[in-house]
């Protein structure tokens, strides 16, 4: 059985468990809570670009509006975590007890329909889920039956982006408007505060993440993978062999725009609040940027980019917060320029060839002059 036939092949599994050191290990030990907490906040944003790497990377649809199912997961969970931080006790100082306090402000004196299944936490994991992927099976469908793509598709999801937005700050009694949802305290009466639950929902979130990482790589060693990319090379040509090229596209953002729902589920649970500014045009490009550092064809590149970018925004944010956003607009174009394979690329280009000569000259038997890498490109993606 040749390596691309498993599921992961030696190079892969390496990856992995270094990933895996890094963030069950290496991190929680030589970092405190505060600083642990804040690459907790970073890995929500690893989701999404998980997601894109599938969608994107290897679907071909780039999607400017990830941020629009980033926060939809994001309110799902602060809707339940709200209403349980909104007890009649909590709020017996509103003039309408056992309500959240936006809507107390906003003069709504009883909980609204839609908001009422929020009280059950098994609602709201399904609702995470299902939510996210019936609004990106609605637009795929609109869009991808009709043939969009493109420009198009990506100018689209951003006006979806703009839209949702909009929607969330105007209709401030519902969604608490541009502050967002804030006050979330407790899960099913575990309090979320604490450095302790900090830590363990740290480690939840890395489990997670480590999940999503798994599907992502079946799907990208599955026939589906090899198909997606074929649609994203030559699409004509996958139509015309009787495949249904909406239907993989609408998968296949489906499937991003559940990873990103994940993400801001963990998001709200971890920041303990969740807003529209998370929701927007801003930082749904910021994602896309997370994934081409990362690459955008290589699953750890993406979650290995996003912690890179989101460390520098924090760190050259502090002191030098008018030129960050220049810094992060040159830091894409040079990638684009001169890396379009992102970090990945830089590795398996620069330095994984080294690691296989290294090791080649240790095993008896094996050519050590040629100096190849085994795989094309990192995570065994094929080159563009």
């Amino acid at each position: 059985m040749t390596d691309n036939a498993r599921f992961v092949n030696r190079k892969e599994l390496m990856g992995i468990l270094v990933l895996a050191a890094l963030l069950v290990v290496i991190l929680p030990l030589s970092l405190d809570v505060f600083r642990l907490n804040l690459f907790a906040k970073y890995l929500t944003y690893a989701f999404v670009a998980l997601g894109l790497v599938i969608c994107w990377g290897y679907g071909g649809i780039l999607s400017l509006g990830q941020g629009v199912f980033f926060g939809l997961g994001g309110y799902c969970m602060a809707m339940f975590l709200k209403l349980e931080a909104s007890s009649i006790e909590n709020t017996k100082i509103q003039s309408t007890p056992g309500i959240p306090d936006f809507m107390d402000w906003n003069q709504i004196t009883s909980l609204p329909l839609f908001w009422k299944p929020f009280h059950s936490l098994t609602f709201t994991i399904i609702a995470i889920i299902a939510v996210p992927a019936f609004f990106a099976f609605i637009i795929g469908a609109a869009m991808f039956k009709r043939r969009v793509g493109g420009t198009y598709f990506a100018i689209i999801t951003q006006a979806v982006a703009a839209i949702l937005t909009i929607l969330i700050v105007g209709q401030q009694g519902y969604t608490g408007g541009i502050n967002g949802m804030t006050d979330l305290r407790t899960l099913k009466g575990w309090d979320i505060r604490p450095d302790h639950a900090k830590i363990v929902l740290y480690f939840v979130e890395v489990a997670l993440l480590f999940g999503c990482i798994f599907i992502a790589q079946f799907i990208r060693r599955s026939k589906l993978g090899r198909i997606l990319v074929a649609m994203r090379e030559k699409e004509d040509r996958v139509r015309f062999s009787g495949y249904s090229v909406a239907n993989f596209k609408i998968f296949a953002f489906c499937v991003a725009a559940i990873f990103a729902a994940i993400g801001g589920a963990m998001f709200a649970l971890n920041v303990g609040f969740m807003s529209p500014s998370f929701v927007g045009i801003v930082p749904s490009i910021e994602m896309v940027i997370y994934t081409a550092v990362g690459g955008r064809l290589s699953i750890l590149g993406a979650v290995y980019g996003t912690l890179l970018v989101n460390f520098a925004k924090t760190s050259l944010s502090e002191s030098f917060p008018e030129l960050w956003l220049f810094g992060l607009g040159g830091l894409f174009i040079a990638v684009v320029l001169a890396f379009p394979n992102g970090l990945a690329g830089i590795w398996n280009d620069y330095i994984q060839p080294h690691i296989d000569r290294f090791f080649a000259k240790r095993t008896p038997g094996s050519d050590s002059s040629s100096g190849k890498s085994f795989g094309p490109v990192v995570d065994g993606a094929p080159a563009e």
